[in-house]
Parts: structure tokens; C-alpha cells; sequence
């Protein structure tokens, strides 16, 4: 993983997870790692954050034989969707889920490439608690513990899950 410095905007510490993604064997080993702490559970959906995390929840969720749901930016989901804006380190967004993503009573886990500020995973959360479902744990690659993100799981009385601390 390489930082790539003042991107998207100056000041910004962007990590670059494509140069771990483009090989296989580190690849796999990742996909590994983070699916053990669900292997004997049931899960029944992964709901994975546009766009980075969308490539590890989708391989999350086919090497557990789940589902998979997307949360996307928003104007990109084409039914009925439940909104949330949230800061950002450079500004605001919004994202989406459709209304009929999750089902009642499904153990769901959220799956995210990396934990900065927590904005975005506090959005994702507050997407999922619309539903009458079980959030089991959120999940991250990368967690850049400088940035407090984690601080939000407490708040929420969540548990959490990162891979690579930073």
C-alpha cells in the first residue's frame, strides 16, 4: 500500500490499495485474512461502500457464499433508497442503499477499504440501522488510528475489525 501525498486535495495522505490489489498471492492472503472472523458464522449479506471497498466486500462476500449489497454514491442506485450525508476530511457527500436491500433479521456485516475520520463508516451504519437487521461487526483493511475514526464504534456500541493498523 503506497501513500500518495496531498491527493485528492492538498494535506490529504491518500493510500493507494491498488498496488497490493494487482498481486494475486497478497490478494489472496488479504481476502483470507478477513473473512476468518466470520467462517462459522452465518452471515447472510456483505455491505460494502463505493467504490475501493466494493472490491474486497464483493470477494468477502463470494468466499463466504453471501450476499452482496452496495452503498453508492448518491444518484448511482435506480429504485428506492435511504440517503445520508456525511463530512468528509475535504468536504461533504452522500451516499445510498436501496430500500429493499436488507431483509428483516439478516446478519449483515459492513466492509470498507479503510477507517480514516469515521464519516463515512457513521453514514454507512446509520444506512444499515434503518433496517430491521443484525449489524454484526464493520470491517477495514486499512485503519489509520491517527484519525480516530474507531472512536465511532463506541459511540454506537459496535464492533469492529481492522486488518492493518496504522
Amino acid at each position: 500500500v503506497r501513500t500518495i501525498q496531498d491527493y485528492p486535495i492538498k494535506g490529504i495522505q491518500f493510500r493507494d490499495i491498488t498496488t497490493l490489489l494487482q498481486k494475486a498471492d497478497l490478494f489472496h492472503d488479504l481476502i483470507d485474512e478477513m473473512t476468518k472472523p466470520w467462517e462459522n458464522e452465518k452471515i447472510d449479506a456483505i455491505v460494502s461502500i463505493e467504490a475501493r471497498g466494493f472490491i474486497i466486500g464483493a470477494s468477502l462476500a463470494t468466499k463466504l457464499g453471501c450476499g452482496f449489497i452496495p452503498i453508492r454514491k448518491s444518484g448511482k442506485l435506480p429504485y428506492n433508497v435511504y440517503k445520508q450525508t456525511y463530512a468528509l476530511e475535504y468536504g461533504k457527500d452522500t451516499i445510498e442503499i436501496h430500500k429493499d436491500a436488507i431483509k428483516n433479521n439478516q446478519n449483515v456485516v459492513i466492509v470498507d477499504d479503510v477507517l480514516a475520520t469515521g464519516g463515512t463508516i457513521k453514514a454507512a451504519i446509520n444506512l444499515v440501522k434503518s433496517f430491521d437487521c443484525n449489524l454484526l461487526e464493520c470491517c477495514f483493511m486499512i485503519e489509520l488510528s491517527f484519525l480516530k475514526g474507531s472512536k465511532i464504534f463506541n459511540e454506537k456500541n459496535l464492533k469492529y475489525f481492522s486488518l492493518i493498523k496504522l
